[in-house]
């Protein structure tokens, strides 16, 4: 069964409103956050078990009886993921004052020649390496393929290539149900 619901709708039935950001700037913020990970486990908990002894302790089940719970237990979080992100905020704001149209033109040339080169020429060499230890063939996938995270195939089985930073990189909304390998590119010594 699919089903929806508007944040509006949620907000109705917990009483929790929320912040109206202007355009951008959460998005911005969001962006310093997962370079800063000013909100990590490490940092101001792991939500999902904090909730969960939340709805399981005495605490009225409200969003003051969540904050006055949570707050208690982690009386700084909010401090040292503000400061954490606040670094990188202003780490941002001097980089944007660098950029001009001509960087952004570089950068859309060095994504689509050099990365794309790069990054295809490496999913088939990891290919062809692994096809010829299997003793099978390789190819490339097709666009439709791509579409569902297969970069390619050796024999009949799918794979996806990534690099080793992709596991780091949040990708949490993509779910890629094929083998995966993951490389990393090492300086030759």
């Amino acid at each position: 069964m699919k089903y929806s619901i508007k944040n509006e709708e949620i907000e109705i039935y917990n009483e929790s409103g929320s912040f109206s950001f202007p355009k951008y700037t959460s998005q911005l913020i969001n962006w310093a956050n997962q370079n800063a990970q000013g909100t990590r486990p490490v940092v101001v908990g792991q939500m999902s078990d904090l909730f969960q002894e939340f709805l399981e302790s005495d605490e009225e089940k409200t969003i003051d009886g969540w904050r006055r719970w949570y707050t208690h237990r982690y009386p700084d979080a909010f401090d040292k993921a503000t400061a954490k992100i606040w670094i990188q905020i202003n780490n941002l704001r001097t980089a944007i004052q660098l950029i001009d149209k001509d960087m952004v033109e570089k950068w859309v040339e060095d994504l689509v020649i050099n990365k794309t080169f790069n990054g295809l020429y490496v999913q088939k060499a990891i290919l062809a390496s692994l096809a010829k230890k299997k003793g099978t063939t390789y190819r490339l996938a097709t666009s439709e393929e791509e579409s569902k995270g297969i970069d390619g195939y050796v024999g009949d089985v799918p794979y996806s290539i990534k690099p080793d930073t992709y596991k780091t990189m949040g990708r949490l909304s993509e779910a890629i149900d094929v083998k995966m390998i993951y490389y990393s590119k090492q300086k030759q010594v």
